[in-house]
């Protein structure tokens, strides 16, 4: 199929403009890369799921082990994932740890997602 484009392409003009554009207005690699780390952090079930509990409530590690019904092991591998993009943050009282949402950048990706997936499909 590659070689079906490469011949069409070699015999049909380039629109270089919207080459250009698309150069000028496309992010970096660097950004895509980060991004693209971002959309697979929110790519796990259990993390979505974490995400969407720390929406509500501040929890610590043990509610939310209780919560998913994993370990908190499990869970404090998940959330270390999350805190090292910067989607959760703690704060520590006494000897418990418990985990917010970073900011509100994250329940808007979340809730953007589930508009999505929630509207009626068109042509199905």
């Amino acid at each position: 199929m590659a070689d079906a484009m490469e011949d069409r392409c070699a015999v049909r003009m380039i629109h270089g403009e919207r080459v250009e554009r698309a150069r000028q207005t496309v992010i970096s690699q660097e950004r895509a890369a980060r991004l693209a780390q971002l959309f697979k952090a929110l790519g796990d079930p259990n993390r979505l799921r974490l995400l969407l509990a720390l929406a509500e409530q501040e929890m610590c590690v043990c509610d939310l082990a209780a919560f998913l019904e994993v370990s908190e092991s499990a869970v404090s591998h998940q959330l270390r994932l999350l805190r090292t993009i910067d989607l959760v943050r703690n704060r520590r009282s006494g000897t418990v740890l418990y985990y917010r949402l970073a900011d509100d950048h994250v329940r808007e990706l979340i809730a953007t997602g589930l508009e999505h997936i929630d509207e009626p499909r068109q042509g199905s």
